[in-house]
């Protein structure tokens, strides 16, 4: 299992196992990344709601624009000390 980049994809696949309850084990293997990588990524895409499973809501959608809002900032910070 080597590092990899979660796609938009990868995000929505994980949003669909999480919400029929699969639990964190299960959708690392299905993604082939490290739970870890799912921990941080239902982090990322935290709601602040509750889901139907009584856990933390997932968003696909806003997990991917976090992303994106993380690599401006970085690209906008390397510029600035250029």
């Amino acid at each position: 299992m080597g590092k990899r980049h979660l796609t938009l994809k990868d995000r929505a696949e994980l949003e669909a196992l999480y919400n029929k309850g699969s639990g964190v084990e299960e959708i690392a293997a299905k993604l082939n990344v490290h739970r870890s990588t799912v921990y941080n990524e239902l982090k990322r895409g935290d709601t602040g709601e509750m889901d139907s499973n009584g856990r933390i809501g997932y968003s696909a959608e806003l997990a991917q624009q976090e992303i994106i809002n993380n690599y401006r900032r970085r690209r906008a910070a390397r510029a600035a000390t250029e």
